[in-house]
């Protein structure tokens, strides 16, 4: 009994033995097959599949998508596909006008449809409200309108410049102003009202003249088309208005221009420019990069084909009054900026507006620049 004792525990300690034996085996197989996966045949699938993959090292990121700087036209376009916004409609504002025009003669020349992008118009709905809600991808206006949202962290940004031009200052045809130092210790009527564009526009007019907006006038609100009215009675001396409103009132008289946004110090600076939403612009870079390239090739045509431009919008409706007097406007507004000269004007007035006290949330210019200027479509 003590041999048959001392046999099975034999037995007993050889059968622990194999069994370590083959579950060292199991996990050095195992290892193996879980590692670099080049083993031959289908063993790199079987490990995949019969154990989970390994944590990933921190050195060992997923590559960042390809720059499409460094794409080809046809790879950009192959991989415009893949964004998410890619066979949906792109909306753009525009609320009429000669303006704010480029995203619809793009539309109207097929410009976006040679990239097959399909494209909507917007209009009745305030710009900057609009593009921060991402109700429109893209949209033209003032940058006196759209700076200062973006500082307050309202989601677009500046993808291209537009034109320069399209307002100025002015007073009756007869009164005693014939500058703006005449204007000092008056009221000057701001329409769209204290904070807006024109307030805005009429602050950077009266500054370039010495003039300190806050303290040397008083702007206020009135009502474009109460403002002759307001002049007439003596309310007000002189009115912030668009160059198109106000055209046949000069041409017959009754109002005089006396400083504007095409005297030769503003043309150098960018009035109005190409704003896209950022959420858009950050997940769909290819396809904001085209959008930005047909609304530039939109306003280089209407720079170019001024007339065909202004009888294209007048048979659709878009603008208002005569051939003559538009096309006049029209050449005002030198359609199609560089970015160059975008970005230096931009930088200006960006420097211009926080020393006068528009932009108030932020101070350091370059900051302001960063969160404004994306261009998405630069020349070549």
């Amino acid at each position: 009994k003590k041999r048959k004792k001392i046999v099975m525990r034999k037995k007993s300690n050889i059968k622990r033995l194999l069994c370590a034996l083959m579950a060292s085996a199991m996990v050095l197989g195992l290892a193996a097959c879980g590692g670099d996966g080049k083993q031959d045949g289908g063993d790199k699938q079987d490990a995949q599949t019969s154990q989970p993959a390994e944590p990933q090292k921190p050195d060992e990121a997923p590559a960042a998508p390809a720059d499409p700087a460094s794409m080809t036209e046809e790879e950009k376009l192959e991989a415009m596909k893949s964004e998410p916004f890619y066979g949906q409609t792109v909306v753009y504002w525009y609320d009429g006008g000669n303006c704010t025009s480029a995203p619809y003669l793009a539309e109207k020349q097929g410009y976006f449809d040679e990239y097959g992008i399909q494209v909507q118009c917007l209009n009745g709905t305030a710009i900057k409200e609009a593009l921060g809600t991402g109700a429109a991808q893209l949209g033209v206006s003032h940058i006196a309108s759209l700076l200062v949202p973006i500082t307050n962290n309202v989601e677009y940004s500046f993808v291209a410049g537009a034109h320069v031009g399209c307002k100025s200052l002015y007073v009756l045809g007869d009164s005693a102003y014939n500058t703006t130092e005449d204007l000092k210790g008056t009221s000057i009527s701001t329409p769209n009202g204290i904070g807006n564009s024109d307030y805005n526009i009429t602050a950077m007019l009266l500054d370039a003249d010495g003039i300190n907006p806050l303290e040397d006038v008083n702007l206020t609100p009135v009502e474009t088309s109460a403002c002759v009215a307001a002049m007439q009675n003596g309310e007000i001396s002189a009115a912030l208005l668009s160059d198109t409103y106000a055209y046949k009132m000069v041409q017959d008289g009754t109002l005089r221009m006396i400083r504007s946004l095409i005297d030769d110090d503003f043309t150098q600076l960018p009035c109005c420019v190409v704003a896209m939403n950022n959420t858009f612009r950050t997940e769909n870079p290819i396809m904001a990069e085209k959008i930005t390239e047909c609304v530039k090739k939109g306003a280089d045509w209407g720079r170019e084909h001024p007339e065909e431009a202004v009888q294209m919008l007048l048979d659709d409706e878009k603008i208002s009054g005569e051939f003559d007097m538009n096309v006049e406007l029209w050449n005002t507004l030198h359609m199609g900026l560089t970015d160059e000269f975008t970005q230096k004007g931009l930088q200006k007035i960006t420097e211009d507006y926080i020393r006068l006290g528009l932009i108030t949330s932020m101070d350091d210019p370059a900051e302001v620049m960063e969160m404004a200027w994306n261009p998405m479509a630069p020349e070549k």
